[in-house]
């Protein structure tokens, strides 16, 4: 395994690939489409994120990863202190040539994030519920109904096989001032 550097906006060239329409991947899952699964969830855990696309870090084919740590709590340890996070189990998922096959009227707002967009959050209005199908890492067709986090984290993450950004889904001025405040924090990091 392997961590990959992950495309941002802040590079033209990065975005042009950002912005590109990921391609299907053709016939079964193979031990080298595992390995990229692999490098990409050690990307995200380096990052630290709960999901990645796999164009985000410059393959364009139609794989995401995913863990939001949905699993039990480490242990009987007591409640966290005040700024620390739980301890959660870790909980991979894997998704090849997803798609969306229903999604529910109803909508959920969520303050979200991403790797390619370092440090802006906004809120974005999503379907509260989604009906997903798609190949897991052994290669096995799933569908299931998801909702919460997982619906947003899952449409967040299928929106960059569309070569969306979910500060696309923001207006003008808000895409705009995202741009800005990461193309910033990219020259004073420098």
């Amino acid at each position: 395994m392997a961590i990959r550097r992950i495309l941002t906006i802040d590079n033209a060239a990065d975005l042009a690939v950002l912005k590109q329409i990921s391609k299907p991947v053709e016939g079964p899952v193979t031990d080298e489409l595992r390995g990229l699964m692999d490098d990409m969830l050690e990307t995200m855990y380096d990052a630290p994120g709960i999901g990645l696309a796999a164009v985000q870090i410059g393959d364009t084919r139609r794989v995401i990863a995913m863990d939001l740590g949905d699993g039990e709590p480490d242990g009987e340890a007591a409640e966290p202190a005040e700024g620390e996070e739980e301890a959660r189990t870790p909980n991979p998922r894997f998704f090849v040539n997803p798609e969306i096959v229903w999604s529910s009227d109803e909508l959920f707002a969520y303050e979200e994030g991403c790797l390619s967009v370092p440090e802006y959050f906004d809120s974005v209005e999503r379907p509260a519920r989604v009906r997903i199908k798609y190949m897991n890492y052994a290669g096995d067709t799933v569908e299931e109904e998801v909702e919460g986090l997982y619906a947003v984290c899952i449409q967040h993450e299928m929106d960059h096989l569309e070569g969306v950004l979910f500060i696309d889904h923001l207006s003008r001025l808000k895409r705009e001032r995202a741009v800005a405040k990461v193309k910033k924090a990219a020259r004073l990091a420098a």
